[in-house]
């Protein structure tokens, strides 16, 4: 999180740095990205209704 406060090109690099190991941890362990997806989808919260 350190590079949240740098410049952007900082920034996108630790981000890049982070995806690279994700990828590494999925495909280790036989998950693919998709499945990353499928979570977060389940999490989502339906948007309150107007009153």
């Amino acid at each position: 999180m350190a590079g949240a406060a740098g410049p952007d090109e900082e920034v996108a690099s630790e981000a890049a740095d982070l995806i690279y190991h994700l990828l590494v941890l999925l495909r280790a362990r036989h998950l693919s990205f998709q499945d990353v997806l499928d979570v977060l989808a389940s999490r989502e919260r339906p948007a309150k209704q107007p009153q």
